[in-house]
């Protein structure tokens, strides 16, 4: 009875001490995806409230680096390389640092996004794109800081920040024009290497016309200056089951040296393999 009764309390201590409550975050997480033209971004923050604090020029002081939220870094991410001020932010993620003024805030893209709050060492080499923008008051408070993407056109938009009475934008601009006339040249060029090289694989894994094959992947191979090795390896495949075991050997060799130099055993093997089986 005693061991029961000792068993009994161990598993109520030990409840007791692993039992959590949840309760409502001060400063709630949210994320913002909106794709603009053909560019992907993503905004990762947490988002404080006025709560009847004066925010800016109190809670938040004029002239000092400041995180753009709460809790983690606000961070952004972008799919293509965009364009700032005038200024290209390469794809990737950043975190966004402020420093707002009574009548204009400077913006900071970050290259350290993981982290809480700023950097306690700022590092001027850290930072990609830099910024000012206007302050544009609003007659109305707004409670909770929000942060969103709008007025939304094929090649820009802006990142509006609001919070309490104040108001900033950032306008930036998106590649939409170059990536849809890349586009518009590859389709209309008729097909490129994915496409020849694609249609020549699977012709030769669905045992159909392995002339047509080697004609299609020849095509492929003919459109890039540094072929990897995996795609050697197919071409050889290809070649070998059309007879040609000359060139496919010749095709092998120079797919294992590639795949010693990546360090790839599995295609050293496989390579060494079929040269062996090839040259009986």
């Amino acid at each position: 009875m005693k061991k029961l009764l000792l068993i009994a309390m161990a598993f109520t201590m030990s409840y007791a001490v692993n039992a959590q409550i949840d309760t409502p975050a001060a400063s709630p997480f949210s994320k913002v995806e909106q794709k603009v033209g053909l560019t992907d971004i993503t905004i990762e923050y947490s988002r404080p409230g006025v709560k009847g604090r004066k925010i800016f020029g109190g809670l938040e002081s004029y002239g000092v680096v400041w995180r753009t939220g709460a809790n983690a870094r606000t961070k952004i991410t972008f799919s293509d390389d965009v364009t700032i001020a005038g200024q290209t932010l390469k794809a990737g993620t950043y975190a966004i640092f402020t420093k707002p003024g009574e009548e204009t805030w400077e913006v900071y893209f970050y290259t350290e996004y993981k982290g809480n709050g700023a950097p306690r060492d700022w590092d001027d080499s850290k930072v990609a794109v830099k910024t000012t923008v206007n302050v544009q008051p609003i007659p109305f408070v707004v409670e909770t800081f929000t942060i969103d993407i709008n007025n939304i056109r094929n090649s820009s938009a802006n990142i509006d920040l609001v919070w309490e009475q104040t108001y900033i934008t950032i306008p930036f601009e998106v590649p939409t024009d170059a990536k849809v006339s890349a586009n518009i040249d590859r389709v209309m060029g008729g097909p490129g290497f994915g496409d020849y090289y694609a249609a020549a694989s699977y012709y030769y894994g669905s045992g159909k016309d392995i002339a047509q094959a080697k004609k299609w992947i020849d095509k492929a191979m003919g459109m890039t200056d540094n072929p990897r090795f995996w795609q050697l390896r197919q071409q050889s495949l290809i070649y070998a089951k059309a007879g040609d075991k000359k060139g496919a050997i010749a095709l092998a060799k120079e797919s294992l040296a590639k795949a010693e130099k990546a360090g790839n055993a599995a295609y050293v093997k496989m390579n060494k393999e079929s040269i062996a089986e090839w040259m009986k």
